[in-house]
């Protein structure tokens, strides 16, 4: 195998590898995407539910299984992060209608990483295929040079063997 041979083996698999890792990590960012979506789902849910009039005794919850009890009034808002941690009060229907863009804007960036992750694949596979072409076609050139080295190893291997010990030396099954 020649030293370019090696060379363009090993460039390949570099590539494989790295195309197999922007992949893991576009795996892992669309995961925490979705997480975000069924959260903002879930938060517009539960916005919706809560009646014009106000609710009595509605249980908030607070995180890790704790919840409050909390009159609701009338034509409430929510406080919601507007941008760069900037907290606003918004009526229900505005804060709503914030959280139902932001997940449009999530699913379209999903959407892209997806179309991004297809496309590395793509290229991924056609990489591993000219590589494993390679291995075939060096392996193919590799079974003429190994008859050689046999032929060779066996024209050694009679004077290694031919080689006597001295009297005395070898063991018998009495030792």
């Amino acid at each position: 195998m020649s030293a370019v041979d090696k060379a363009e083996l090993q460039r390949i698999a570099q590539q494989v590898e790295l195309n197999r890792q922007r992949m893991e990590s576009i795996e892992q960012q669309v995961a925490r995407l979705e997480q975000i979506r069924l959260e903002q789902l879930q938060t517009i849910e539960t916005l919706s539910t809560i009646p014009a009039n106000g609710a009595k005794g509605a249980m908030i919850p607070l995180g890790s299984g704790v919840q409050i009890v909390a009159d609701i009034p009338p034509k409430t808002g929510a406080v919601i992060d507007i941008g760069s941690r900037v907290q606003a009060e918004k009526s229900l229907d505005e804060a709503i209608d914030i959280l139902t863009k932001r997940t449009e804007e999530i699913l379209e960036l999903m959407n892209k990483l997806k179309i991004e992750f297809s496309s590395i694949e793509e290229t991924t596979i056609s990489l591993a295929n000219v590589f494993n072409e390679q291995i075939a076609s060096l392996q193919a050139e590799q079974p003429e040079e190994i008859p050689q080295k046999k032929s060779e190893l066996q024209s050694i291997t009679p004077k290694i063997q031919s080689k006597k010990r001295k009297r005395g030396t070898e063991l018998t099954l009495d030792d």
